[in-house]
C-alpha cells in the first residue's frame, strides 16, 4: 500500500478468472501451493535466491510500508507472528536531508533494541521518495549510514554545495568525472552496523497530493525521470546495499502507459535492483476497484526468472499463496490485509507448515493489543503526554482489530470512542474478556 488514500475499496477479491486449463484464483487451494513450495524450496517456501541477497528474509510473504501505519510497535508486533520481513511508510528525501521527522518516522534508535537490523526489527528495509535525483541519493547515503555524518555533508551532496532545495534545480554536472567524483566522495566506509536491508524505492504511491510534486507513482508515467531516480540510489550506494523498488502495472491502461512501465522495470533490473515490488492497481486507479493478479501473471511471464513479488487485494493468508500459484511471483507483499490482524503471518506460517491456520481467541486479540500499546508508547516516548498520546493513536488500529471481535459494530464504536487512556482501558476491559470466543 504505502500511501492509502480516504477512497479505497474495501476487501474484496482481485480480478484473477480463469485461462485455459488454469483455474480462476478462486479455486486454487492454498495448502496445495504451500505444501508444493515446501517440497521445492524447503521449510519456508522462499525461493533461495531471496534470503541470499536479505538474510533472514525466509518466507514468501513480507509487510508492505503503510502510511500511518507501519511504525516500529507495528512491525515487532508482525514479526513476532512470523512476518520476516518488513518496509518502512516511505519517507520524503527532503525531509530526511533537511534533518527533520524522517529519521524519526524510521524510528532510528527512538526505540531500545529497535533500530534496524536489531534483534526484533530485522531484516528492515527503508522506503524513500522523492523528486530530484541528487536528493533521492543523499537520502539513501544518511538512511544507510544512520546520519554518520555532518548534516551540511548530505546538504553539501544533494544541492551541489549550496545551502538548502533548489541549489541543484536547471543545472546538470559538467561531465562524467564530475560524477564519478561525486560518487566516490559520498561512498565510505561509514555504513551503519546495524542497518537497512534493502533501501527501497518508492514509484508507486499514488495520492494526488504525492503526485503532483513529483513523487511516488507519477514518475511511472514518466520513465526518463524514473530511471534518473533509480539510477542515482544505485550509484550513490556500495555494491553490499542492496536496492529495491515499489511499482505499479502502470500509470494508467494505456499503450504508452504500459511501454513506460516496461522501460522502467527493465532498466532496474539491468542497473542491479534486487527485485521490484508491483502492485496490481495502476496509479490513476488509485486504491479503487480491483486488483488485476491477471496482469501481474503477464509481467512475469514476460520476465522469466526475475525475483518479483506482487501487492493487491491480499485479505487472508490463503490469498498469499492463491497469488503465488496465479501469478507466479516470487512472494506477496501484505498491506491492508495485516492491520490489526498480525495473525496472517503466523497463519501463512501455518500453512506452510502443513497445518490448519490458527484461529486466535480473544485472550490472543487483547493480548497482542496491550503488546502494541506498550511499544507504541516506547514509541512516542519523547511525546509529550505519551500515555494520551498513544491512547489516541491505538484507536485506528482499534478499529481494525475490531473487524475480527464476534462483536465487530459494538467494538467499533467503542474504539472511535476513545480519547483517553481510561478509555483506552475500558474498552480492553469490557469488550476482551471472554477467552472463549475466537476470531472470525
Amino acid at each position: 500500500m504505502g500511501c492509502e488514500g480516504k477512497n479505497a475499496t474495501g476487501p474484496a477479491p482481485a480480478v484473477a478468472p480463469a485461462s485455459g486449463s488454469e483455474p480462476s484464483a478462486g479455486q486454487i487451494d492454498p495448502r496445495r501451493v504451500a505444501e508444493d513450495m515446501v517440497a521445492r524450496n524447503g521449510a519456508g517456501g522462499i525461493d533461495p535466491r531471496v534470503p541470499e541477497l536479505v538474510p533472514g528474509f525466509d518466507a514468501p510473504f513480507f509487510q508492505a510500508g503503510l502510511a500511518g501505519y507501519s511504525d516500529a510497535a507495528m512491525r515487532i508486533v508482525a514479526r513476532r507472528h512470523g512476518c520476516p520481513f518488513c518496509v518502512t511508510e516511505a519517507l520524503l528525501d527532503r525531509t530526511l536531508i533537511a534533518g527533520g521527522r524522517g529519521f524519526a518516522k524510521a524510528d532510528l534508535g527512538e526505540l531500545a533494541d529497535n533500530v534496524p537490523g536489531g534483534d526484533e526489527d530485522h531484516p528492515l528495509a527503508g522506503q524513500i521518495m522523492g523528486s530530484d535525483p541528487k536528493e533521492m541519493a543523499a537520502a539513501a547515503l544518511k538512511m544507510v549510514e544512520q546520519g554518520a555524518r555532518k548534516p551540511w555533508e548530505y546538504r553539501k551532496y544533494a544541492y551541489d554545495g549550496k545551502r538548502g532545495p533548489g541549489g541543484n534545480q536547471g543545472s546538470e554536472t559538467r561531465d562524467q568525472a564530475s560524477v564519478e567524483k561525486r560518487i566516490s566522495d559520498a561512498r565510505s566506509p561509514m555504513l551503519a552496523d546495524r542497518g537497512f536491508a534493502t533501501i527501497d524505492v518508492n514509484l508507486a504511491c499514488p495520492v494526488k497530493k504525492v503526485k503532483s510534486k513529483a513523487r511516488g507513482g507519477h514518475w511511472l508515467g514518466e520513465p526518463d525521470g524514473a530511471i534518473a531516480l533509480l539510477e542515482a540510489v544505485r550509484e550513490v550506494l556500495p555494491a553490499e546495499v542492496r536496492t529495491t523498488v515499489k511499482m505499479r502495472r502502470a500509470f494508467d491502461d494505456s499503450p504508452e502507459q504500459r511501454e513506460s512501465f516496461w522501460r522502467i522495470f527493465d532498466a532496474a533490473y539491468d542497473m542491479g535492483y534486487s527485485w521490484a515490488t508491483v502492485h496490481g492497481r495502476t496509479v490513476s486507479q488509485k486504491y479503487v476497484g480491483p486488483s488485476r493478479w491477471d496482469e501481474l501473471r503477464e509481467i512475469v511471464r514476460q520476465r522469466p526468472g526475475r525475483i518479483v513479488f506482487g501487492s493487491g487485494d491480499i485479505w487472508n493468508a490463503g490469498d498469499v499463496f492463491r497469488m503465488i500459484r496465479y501469478t507466479g511471483v516470487t512472494g506477496a507483499s501484505i498491506a491492508r490485509g495485516c492491520i490489526g490482524n498480525p495473525w496472517i503471518f503466523r497463519q501463512c506460517r501455518d500453512l506452510l507448515g502443513g497445518r490448519r491456520p490458527a484461529l486466535p481467541t480473544i485472550g490472543d486479540q487483547r493480548a497482542v493489543l496491550e503488546q502494541h500499546f506498550e511499544l507504541a508508547l516506547s514509541v512516542n516516548a519523547r511525546l509529550r503526554n505519551p500515555e494520551l498520546q498513544t491512547a489516541k493513536m491505538m484507536r485506528k488500529f482499534g478499529i481494525r482489530f475490531a473487524a475480527h471481535h464476534p462483536r465487530p459494530v459494538e467494538v467499533k464504536k467503542r474504539m472511535i470512542a476513545v480519547e483517553t487512556l481510561d478509555d483506552w482501558r475500558g474498552v480492553l476491559d469490557e469488550m476482551y474478556r471472554d477467552d472463549s470466543a475466537e476470531i472470525r
